[in-house]
């Protein structure tokens, strides 16, 4: 079963192989961008803008929100990434949503999505989001299947981006 933790330098190490398992893939919306620098400075920067991103008294550019990150850790392996945006801005609203997430590679079809949601849930609605907007692609069965699972509803297509709601405060059926 996973885990949900914050970013930190105790898991460079297991980081480091997650973001190398995913490639050149994009890490979806888990505010990751492959293919990234692993190199020990390179993370030290990330994990800095990571943690300064949730912190409310930075002010974010016009085009960002807040945002806190967690990784999927399973024992002392990091196994995916989880990224929830405070806010939306006009194109989180159609098209990123609240809460994005990404599974790395040679983890995938094992419930690290659906569990990862399910834990995150929680921790939106005590940034304030009881109403959370999850989006994948329409092509995306497994992501949608994820959502579905957690409670999501659709309300439509737009682009080609499912857009689900779910009642954070409500567990799903």
């Amino acid at each position: 079963m996973i885990d949900l933790v914050p970013p930190t330098p105790a898991l460079y190490d297991a980081w480091a192989a997650c973001v190398v398992d995913f490639g050149a893939v994009h890490m979806d919306g888990s505010g990751h961008h492959g293919p990234m620098d692993t190199a020990r400075p390179a993370f030290d920067a990330y994990l800095a803008e990571r943690l300064r991103e949730a912190d409310h008294a930075w002010e974010p550019p016009a085009d960002r929100v807040h945002a806190s990150y967690r990784w999927m850790v399973e024992g002392d392996e990091v196994v995916g990434f989880v990224g929830i945006r405070h806010r939306l801005t006009p194109f989180l609203l159609e098209q990123g949503g609240h809460v994005g997430y990404a599974v790395r590679p040679s983890r995938r079809r094992e419930g690290h999505a659906t569990a990862a949601l399910a834990r995150t849930l929680p921790l939106c609605v005590r940034l304030g989001i009881a109403r959370v907007l999850v989006t994948c692609a329409e092509d995306n069965v497994g992501s949608r299947r994820t959502i579905e699972r957690n409670g999501g509803v659709l309300e439509d297509v737009r682009a080609g981006t499912l857009r689900f709601w779910i009642d954070a405060a409500r567990p799903p059926a």
